[in-house]
């Protein structure tokens, strides 16, 4: 089996390519490089089923040989990235996912998108179904990650539609763990950030607003379950285990202390303002997963504290 991914060198993609080797895929991983780094998959770069190539798949993607399966996980994926490349984000979701289908059209290869809980919005339904068709600010400042991955699913749903492609959507809930950016601006690597440098940790607002973490070994486990699946229709793939932003900082504060951080020592959680281009910051996120139980046999097996833990493991190493 011959799999690509769009984005393999980000967070995620990298990740993917790991498990996909793992399964005994040859793997292409296409990757421009503005959000990833080549050190994600650095310790790929000897195996002989694994090929990368700089690429904008915004363009053209040409590629020789046959392709079983196109994973399309390209696209900046923090606010910070996303609001610093506003137009790059747009791009990315559209063009991006037109050409990627299209390589899965020409190839006759199964497409996997992966989708995002920000299609949601701030929800008005507590947990998110897959069936909620969301709470957007088209035009506030998440919009363009927003729309981008609502217009992604749009364009997959119509490939699979009128051109047959076989496609399957995955809506991604908040991930973490090892390879994640010390400057990501999501909330776990701004927290282990200020952690280890013994500055406050910010928490915006009052900090009730509420997240589901799920550790990306857990979700990439399922996303591969899903690409294995028949499930067309998108599957939310996530930790419904909700905490709020407050109670997350100072779990991972307290970790940090455990683990022999000797700069979290001075460190405290602090309020502080929301900012403008965090106004349509979801209040709550909790994934209904029973159609992910119910269709793919998945559930997350990595306990937060776990996962906390070893994420902190992992930026302590490399600081």
């Amino acid at each position: 089996m011959r799999s690509v991914v769009t984005g393999g060198a980000g967070f995620l993609g990298s990740h993917l390519c790991d498990y996909l080797l793992d399964e005994g895929h040859e793997v292409v991983a296409i990757d421009n490089l503005v959000t990833g780094s080549t050190n994600n998959i650095a310790h790929l770069f000897g195996n002989e089923r694994f090929t990368f190539v700089k690429h904008d798949v915004t363009e053209f993607i040409y590629l020789p040989g046959p392709v079983d399966f196109v994973l399309h996980f390209a696209s900046p994926a923090s606010p910070v990235d996303y609001l610093r490349l506003p137009i790059q984000t747009l791009k990315v979701g559209s063009l991006g996912t037109h050409k990627a289908l299209g390589l899965a059209k020409h190839k006759k290869a199964r497409f996997l998108l992966a989708s995002t809980s920000e299609v949601y919005g701030d929800p008005e339904v507590h947990p998110q179904r897959e069936d909620y068709w969301g709470n957007v600010n088209t035009i506030g400042y998440r919009g363009v990650y927003d729309e981008a991955k609502r217009f992604a699913e749009a364009m997959t749903m119509a490939y699979h539609r009128y051109h047959s492609v076989d496609t399957r959507i995955v809506r991604i809930f908040n991930t973490y763990g090892p390879r994640m950016r010390l400057d990501d601006g999501r909330a776990l690597p701004n927290f282990i950030s200020q952690a280890l440098n013994g500055e406050r940790l910010t928490v915006y607002g009052d900090g009730r607003q509420t997240r589901s973490f799920c550790y990306v070994s857990d979700l990439i486990r399922g996303i591969y379950a899903l690409l294995m699946s028949d499930e067309v229709l998108p599957v939310n793939i996530g930790n419904p285990d909700e905490v709020t932003i407050y109670d997350a900082a100072v779990e991972v504060l307290e970790l940090a202390r455990k683990l022999g951080v000797k700069n979290a020592q001075r460190s405290s959680v602090e309020l502080v303002p929301m900012p403008k281009e965090n106004a349509d910051d979801p209040k709550v996120r909790q994934p209904d997963i029973d159609k992910a139980r119910r269709l793919l046999g998945w559930e997350p097996a990595v306990a937060r504290t776990d996962g906390f833990t070893d994420t902190i493991r992992y930026f302590i190493e490399r600081c």
